[in-house]
């Protein structure tokens, strides 16, 4: 059947249309005045390309060549009139050499409020060496700023990035709903202050995946609030391990529940899987969690519940834990401790730890079988568990 010349013609035009609306606009940092010398300041030419890329219905692209783009604290704010922007970082984003220049204000690049922004390749160098030394002198230094966070957001990918020796932590979920990040490469000297690679909290569907991380804290520590989190195909070290909190800090405060780590690998780290609660009170809890398929090469403390977190001895000191941990398993975890007790449930006397499960566990101490050390703790091991389970 032969359709109508004037049929034919809207049809036409209707593709035509779409066609233009999904061509993206691309907007180039260094069209609009940014210089990738490393030294100039290109902050506002950052924020021009974000405004155009924000207000444009079209998707948008917001380039970055290759270079080094100096930036004082952008913040890019939404919403926007369209949920597909991308930006695709070739070069290299430089924060502030003088510490004292972010000071205080606790983060350096910042997505809040938007919803479908992807952050492609590029490197993030926080140069924070300088306020680390300023911590270790033990004098007043400022607190400095974590490299990139995401606050109150929806439908945010990150693939390909890489953060450099960040102030404080590398990568901040905050209040977000559907993160993915892939392919994340985090890198900063395993003494350096409170540089966790990614913490999440107050999220939901958040997914890590094939990604490498040593620093100086929390390879990826998981806050309260935190749902239906999945990291797969990790590697871990120099850092602290994979930690779920510290959680129960604050008497009223969101739960942590539906968690995967797997396919992970901790080299030389402090800890290997963590879970840590405050010794307070708190109506705080995490359940539903699985650590599968975990290898520990030389990790001080390969499997730890901790529910006597204290720094310090202030704000807890005889007082026990609130928050209730169940439903915790841990399957097919095989290496070598650092320490004799490979596996450690600190748990609550106040609220025990129940249904923690143990399968298929291996893991030694100098060639010989290491330890397990459980208090107020309850569940079952099946399949080969070494050292022998104390549940």
């Amino acid at each position: 059947m032969a359709y109508p010349k004037s049929s034919l013609v809207l049809a036409l035009l209707s593709v035509f249309i779409s066609t233009v609306l999904a061509t993206p606009m691309t907007y180039s940092v260094v069209n609009l005045g940014a210089k990738a010398d490393g030294k100039t300041d290109s902050t506002r030419a950052f924020v021009s390309a974000w405004t155009k890329a924000c207000a444009s219905v079209k998707p948008a692209i917001i380039y970055v060549p290759a270079g080094r783009f100096y930036l004082r604290q952008v913040i890019f704010s939404g919403p926007c009139k369209n949920n597909a922007t991308i930006m695709r970082i070739i070069g290299t984003l430089v924060a502030p050499s003088d510490y004292r220049v972010l000071g205080n204000t606790g983060k350096w690049l910042v997505f809040e409020h938007v919803d479908g922004v992807t952050i492609s390749g590029g490197v993030l160098d926080g140069q924070g060496t300088g306020l680390w030394a300023c911590k270790a002198s033990g004098n007043s230094c400022p607190s400095g700023a974590s490299t990139l966070q995401f606050s109150n957001s929806n439908n945010i990918v990150v693939r390909a990035l890489t953060s450099l020796n960040s102030q404080l932590f590398h990568i901040v979920v905050n209040g977000c709903h559907n993160v993915k990040m892939q392919g994340v490469r985090v890198t900063a000297a395993g003494n350096s202050p409170n540089t966790d690679g990614i913490h999440v909290q107050l999220s939901s569907s958040v997914t890590i995946l094939d990604s490498k991380i040593g620093t100086g804290d929390d390879c990826i520590s998981i806050g309260p609030g935190t749902t239906n989190l999945w990291i797969e195909n990790v590697a871990c070290g120099p850092g602290h391990g994979i930690s779920i909190g510290s959680l129960g800090k604050d008497l009223q405060e969101a739960g942590v529940k539906n968690m995967t780590v797997k396919t992970v690998t901790f080299i030389g780290t402090q800890n290997g899987l963590r879970i840590k609660s405050w010794g307070r009170p708190s109506n705080g809890f995490a359940r539903n969690i699985l650590f599968q398929h975990a290898i520990m090469m030389n990790v001080q403390n390969p499997i730890v519940i901790d529910q006597n977190y204290c720094p310090s001895n202030k704000g807890c000191p005889g007082q026990f834990s609130g928050v209730k941990i169940s439903d915790v398993t841990y399957q097919d975890i095989h290496g070598t401790s650092a320490t004799e007790v490979a596996v450690k449930f600190d748990c609550s006397p106040g609220n025990p730890c129940s249904r923690i499960r143990l399968e298929n566990v291996k893991l030694t101490y100098k060639n010989q079988v290491a330890q397990a050390s459980c208090s107020h703790a309850d569940g079952t091991s099946t399949g080969f568990v070494q050292p022998t389970s104390c549940l």
